[in-house]
Formats: structure tokens, C-alpha cells, sequence
């Protein structure tokens, strides 16, 4: 693949940095925010984040299991975040090539009708199950997690970055 310029080159990703990563995000989204309609879903930006950049390490598997772990944790549907983690994880792997074109902020741009999807899916769920209608305070949630995704993609990054040598003879 041929670099935009200016482009830094990346290390490999440490396997141990993504699960910490997940897991980290997984204790953000267990913490008691239930009462909370817009709150944004933080584990389903991160495995979004490494469904684009890790598409071979962090599969659908992984968003599975992290969403029966959720359904569980919610006490909604089994099944209802674990459908919409695993949307999420095979849309962002069939766009990675594409999304990792782009900054930050445009790859959140692209991410948030994504997101809008998720939630989608998972009021669908609710709804076709007997639950009543949330409120229109559900739709916050989605615009919040595209804010997280440059933060996401900033410190998610962050131990890939190499540091800067300034060597006239290498062209990398």
C-alpha cells in the first residue's frame, strides 16, 4: 500500500495493548450509566477503532462475545449488542482499507452513520421484543461516539508512532 505523504510509519500493534485497550473500554461501559439515554457506547468505538486498524487480530469473535458480555451486564436481549457489535466489526473491516485513507475527524464522519446503524438495530431489537420507545434522546448517543473517534484514534495510536529520526540518507 502506498502512503499519503507525510505519513508517519506505524509499529505492529502489541497484542496486549488491544485486549488492555478492550478491556479498558469494556470497564467504561460497565459503569452504572444505565438511568443515562445518550450515553455513548465506548467498548463499540474501540472495537470499531481496531476492526479498522487490526482487521486480523480483532475479529468478529471478539465483538461477539463482548456483546453477549454487554447483553448480560444490561439485562437486555441476549443477543441485541452482540448482533450489533458484530454489524459494526464486519462493516469497519470491509471499509478499513478504505477508512485508513483519511484523518481522524473524516474517518468519523464516515463512522457516525455506522454508529447511527448500531443503535438502530439494537431499538429495533428492543422494540420487536415488547420494550417502549427510549425517547429521541437515544440519537445523542451515536453523534458522541463519532466525537470519540479522533480522541480514539489519537491515543489508540499512540504507542505505534515511531519516533522521528532525522537521517538525510533514509527516505523512511
Amino acid at each position: 500500500m502506498i502512503m499519503p505523504r507525510g505519513e508517519q510509519l506505524l509499529l505492529p500493534a502489541s497484542p496486549w495493548f488491544i485486549a488492555v485497550s478492550i478491556l479498558c473500554a469494556l470497564l467504561c461501559n460497565l459503569l452504572p450509566t444505565g438511568a443515562w439515554a445518550g450515553t455513548p457506547d465506548v467498548l463499540l468505538v474501540v472495537l470499531a477503532f481496531w476492526g479498522v486498524h487490526q482487521p486480523r487480530r480483532v475479529g468478529l469473535t471478539w465483538a461477539f462475545v463482548l456483546g453477549l458480555l454487554m447483553d448480560v451486564q444490561h439485562t437486555s436481549l441476549l443477543g441485541q449488542h452482540a448482533l450489533a457489535y458484530v454489524l459494526v466489526m464486519y462493516v469497519a473491516q470491509h471499509n478499513s482499507r478504505r477508512l485508513l485513507w483519511f484523518s481522524g475527524w473524516y474517518q468519523a464522519v464516515q463512522m457516525v452513520p455506522l454508529f447511527f446503524l448500531a443503535h438502530g438495530l439494537q431499538l429495533a431489537v428492543r422494540l420487536l421484543a415488547g420494550d417502549m420507545f427510549p425517547g429521541f434522546w437515544l440519537a445523542l448517543a451515536p453523534l458522541l461516539e463519532g466525537l470519540l473517534w479522533p480522541l480514539a484514534v489519537v491515543l489508540l495510536l499512540a504507542p505505534q508512532r515511531r519516533a522521528p529520526v532525522n537521517d538525510d540518507e533514509r527516505p523512511l
